[in-house]
């Protein structure tokens, strides 16, 4: 590409560093969450959210999905912030287990109105920032180190004045916005020159956010600088150290996994990313990760369609098909290797009786995010395997086909979705099913059969072929191959009854039973089924659907 040479890299190494964290290999625990959906999400859309609209989505973040923090906006930035925020309080609609946190810039009138905001507030976060970066000070506002540490510390001194006089005590986070362009030693500095006003303690901690706001370095940059702020902030078993990282590398996943380990104790995020520019951390991603490797987040996504349903609604956004664990397609298996292997993975688990989940392609079971198998796993075009058609037509209808029909019935699928250039719903490969394997009655039409213990077993069968009722006799080694010697010396056909396997399609006494029979003409072998109360009518019928289906195989032995 031209111009490369205009970049080189815009964040800071930390002097000094232990590497400690990349120790470990997981998070053991689910760190504080607050979700920024209301303020960050919110002043990134097109159409920002209505007054309704935020509402509506604050009670869905701590009622439904269990957040305890929830930052809901900048009340000094709009009428409608600064309404949402009274309306909150107001019709007391927070919990009383949940904190409401707003954003402040360090101006005084700003401060003033978001204090007013909060009053009546039983629990509040107020978030002062300013921005710290080496960008940022000498572009915007052309400002010393010194004189934007007193930006921080007199915004700092104000929300101390204000909490003073406020009936309710208030909480404290301050972010060096642009953290990661910012030098790590002059990060700490202006961080506790802020704490010295404050002073945290065990009772009133602090919190210190250290914001991704453009995201410069690999992961592990970001873990560095985390982990150098948390071994040297002052007050540290006062303060907690919380991260809000972007998106714009693609890493903000990783940045807040590896945050966490190197000493980090919250995250802000986003429900599916939605932010600035591409993006916020995705709590949800983030949540399910932990869930994955036996973690409990502290959050329930047990009906994700739920909640993209509910956040698509209000946003006007849409959750992008591979979104992790969220996407529609995330769990969607349409290569015949991976379906074979998923389903006879579920079997395995389900006659072994596993309590640890170990389906191969599936990092976690569908079923658990309110997810199912047979729509949203097993998914059907052309690519598609004998496992997986086979799969979708037991677990959703009840047929259990023989390996071998499986195959058949496979090709005969694939070749349909492969014609139509289609994907095939569940639905559409039931249909086919049954119009070209069950209860198959052109041009032979078994309509009768009674049997008759005579040296051995004889069939009499009434069986419409064509436009003619004709009836036939024949015996057998047993009824089903009776009635197939009936058929076949009367009819002057030639085939050989192969396969027959059967069993109960629902259920229950009043279940239905479903039979497999295959015959071979020469060379080729052709599947029926059958369907009926009477498991004899339903091998009977399976019987003449395969012999039907057959065509061509079936000739006349006189001619």
């Amino acid at each position: 590409m031209k111009n490369v040479e205009k970049y080189s890299r815009a964040y800071f190494v930390p002097p000094q560093t232990s590497v400690r964290w990349i120790e470990k290999d997981y998070i053991d625990k689910a760190p504080t969450w607050c979700s920024v959906d209301l303020r960050d999400g919110n002043q990134s859309l097109i159409v920002p959210m209505s007054l309704e609209e935020k509402l509506e989505f604050f009670q869905f973040l701590v009622n439904k999905v269990g957040f305890k923090e929830v930052e809901i906006g900048f009340p000094a930035a709009s009428d409608t912030e600064y309404e949402f925020c009274r309306a909150l309080i107001e019709q007391d609609l927070i919990p009383d287990d949940v904190t409401i946190q707003v954003l402040t810039q360090s101006r005084p009138h700003i401060i003033e109105k978001t204090f007013a905001a909060l009053k009546g507030a039983k629990n509040a976060i107020v978030h002062l920032y300013n921005s710290t970066s080496v960008a940022q000070r000498e572009q915007v506002f052309k400002k010393s180190k010194k004189e934007i540490i007193d930006i921080a510390v007199s915004g700092a001194k104000m929300l101390q004045e204000y909490s003073e006089k406020a009936p309710n005590p208030y909480f404290f986070e301050y972010s060096p916005e642009s953290f990661t362009g910012t030098e790590t030693e002059f990060a700490l500095e202006i961080c506790n020159a802020v704490l010295d006003v404050w002073k945290p303690t065990k009772e009133k901690k602090v919190i210190i956010n250290l914001p991704v706001t453009v995201s410069h370095s690999m992961p592990h940059v970001y873990a560095n600088q985390v982990e150098y702020m948390c071994n040297h902030l002052s007050y540290r078993d006062n303060i907690i150290v919380s991260l809000h990282p972007h998106n714009d590398r693609g890493c903000a996943v990783a940045d807040a996994e590896m945050g966490l380990i190197a000493g980090a104790d919250r995250v802000e995020g986003t429900l599916f990313g939605n932010g600035e520019r591409t993006g916020n951390v995705d709590i949800v991603t983030l949540a399910l990760n932990m869930y994955s490797q036996g973690v409990d987040p502290q959050l329930n996504f047990e009906n994700l369609p739920e909640v993209i349903e509910l956040y698509e609604k209000v946003t006007g956004m849409k959750v992008y098909d591979r979104q992790p664990y969220s996407g529609a397609l995330v769990f969607a298996a349409f290569s015949g290797s991976h379906q074979d292997a998923i389903a006879k993975g579920m079997q395995w688990h389900e006659e072994k009786g596993c309590k640890t989940w170990t389906v191969p392609y599936l990092p976690i079971d569908p079923k658990d995010v309110g997810r199912e198998y047979e729509t949203d796993v097993i998914r059907i075009n052309s690519q598609s395997g004998k496992g997986g058609i086979g799969y979708i037509l037991e677990q959703k209808y009840g047929y259990r086909l023989p390996a071998k029909m499986r195959e058949d019935f496979g090709y005969t699928v694939k070749g349909i979705s492969d014609h139509q250039h289609k994907e095939l719903s569940p639905h559409e490969v039931h249909q086919i099913f049954k119009e070209q394997y069950l209860n198959f009655f052109t041009p032979i039409d078994v309509t009768e059969v009674h049997f008759i213990q005579k040296n051995g077993i004889y069939a009499v069968v009434t069986a419409k072929v064509g436009d003619e009722v004709k009836e036939f006799t024949s015996n057998g080694n047993g009824r089903l191959d009776a009635v197939a010697n009936a058929l076949k010396n009367n009819l002057n056909m030639d085939f050989s009854l192969l396969t027959y396997e059967e069993h109960a399609l629902e259920r229950g006494t009043n279940s239905r039973a479903v039979a497999y029979v295959s015959v071979s003409c020469g060379k080729k072998v052709s599947w029926g089924a059958g369907v009926h109360d009477d498991i004899m009518t339903a091998s009977v019928n399976a019987l003449v659907s395969a012999i039907n289906r057959a065509g061509l195989c079936l000739v006349d032995k006189t001619s």
